[in-house]
């Protein structure tokens, strides 16, 4: 092997340490917090939920998310199974945006867009574990990230972080913060867990009920790229206002569900969304302090997952609170722009109960 080979296979293995984070001094791991016989895990890598395990009426404990059994599958997951997606969740069009008179043109992974923030986003990054409680009254862990000036074409230097928190009883909470230190920057994070309120391995989410409070909609092109209309959803499939099985108009659409909704409160932290399986009885209860939701029915996946069990499509739903897609691209849109003297926080919390 030539001494020229032997270099440049050498730094292709250090890149590779330095994707994973060992070349930073940062382990990949697993964290639980846990309160009674209610638990999360989370993983640094791309600060994702692995699993939730909470009671049903019967008190059965079921894992509610969808996932993987290692480490290594997240690595190669393209789905985002529970990650923190970003600097900007969604689709930019055309990957690119003019920001103060300037072009950015960002990393396509999506066609000719830019979906969660890029090929690598958020999701595919080693965070930092910053504080991290197992048990107590107040079992929490926060994770951070900084993403450096020019990171997938996006400009400003952006420190990033994520707590998640269990409250009482049965709570999950979740906030989203980034603050830019020296360019203003579009940020829109979103967590971007899997449901399936019924057990991960349970089936097929179709028959769940579930209600979203929001009128209207954010229609999208064929590359799923918002138009810029904002329409009602009255007297259509994406009808939710009031509890319906996710399967009973699903056939109307092409695939399933894939669509911004623009939530209809005005609250600092809103209601999204309902969602209630008959057979375990588990409810879960959504609220944000985003303006939209994008509830994503899983329309493609297959995938194995957790226990060698095969999800298929509509193994879950996705209830992405976030600021509009494409929002950089649409100024009737609420502005997603961050400025260094303005901090971005996304609340989220979500309450399970048994009915």
């Amino acid at each position: 092997m030539s001494s020229k080979v032997s270099s440049l296979l050498i730094c292709l293995f250090i890149l590779h340490l330095w994707a994973v984070g060992s070349v930073t001094g940062r382990k990949i791991g697993i964290y639980e917090i846990k309160k009674g016989d209610f638990s999360v895990k989370v993983t640094n890598y791309g600060a994702r939920i692995i699993s939730v395990l909470v009671p049903d009426k019967n008190g059965k404990i079921d894992d509610v998310v969808l996932g993987y059994d290692t480490i290594k599958e997240y690595k190669n997951d393209t789905n985002y199974f529970g990650a923190i997606v970003g600097r900007v969740a969604n689709r930019i069009g055309g990957a690119q945006f003019t920001l103060n008179g300037t072009l950015y043109k960002l990393i396509a992974n999506n066609g000719n867009n830019t979906l969660h923030g890029g090929p690598k986003g958020f999701s595919h990054v080693v965070w930092k574990v910053s504080k991290h409680e197992r048990h107590g009254s107040h079992p929490h862990i926060t994770l951070t990230f900084r993403s450096a000036d020019g990171e997938e074409g996006f400009p400003g230097d952006l420190r990033v972080s994520v707590t998640y928190a269990l409250k009482d009883p049965y709570k999950l909470s979740v906030v989203m913060k980034a603050k830019d230190r020296n360019k203003a920057t579009p940020v829109n994070l979103a967590q971007h867990t899997y449901w399936n309120i019924g057990g991960h391995n349970s089936g097929d989410i179709l028959s769940n009920v579930i209600q979203i409070f929001a009128s209207h909609i954010t229609p999208v092109d064929e590359h799923l790229i918002p138009t810029g209309e904002i329409t009602s959803v009255k007297n259509t499939p994406y009808d939710f206002l009031k509890p319906r099985k996710v399967g009973s108009r699903i056939n109307k659409h092409q695939n399933g569900y894939d669509i911004n909704y623009v939530l209809d409160s005005s609250k600092k932290m809103k209601p999204v969304a309902i969602v209630y399986d008959k057979k375990s009885g588990r409810v879960m209860l959504v609220q944000a302090s985003a303006p939209g939701v994008q509830f994503f029915t899983a329309n493609s996946l297959i995938k194995k997952g957790k226990g060698g069990y095969v999800y298929q499509p509509h193994a879950a739903l996705c209830l992405e609170t976030q600021g509009f897609p494409d929002a950089v691209n649409h100024p009737n849109f609420p502005s997603t722009i961050v400025t260094p003297r303005k901090t971005y926080v996304h609340k989220m919390l979500y309450t399970f109960v048994k009915y």
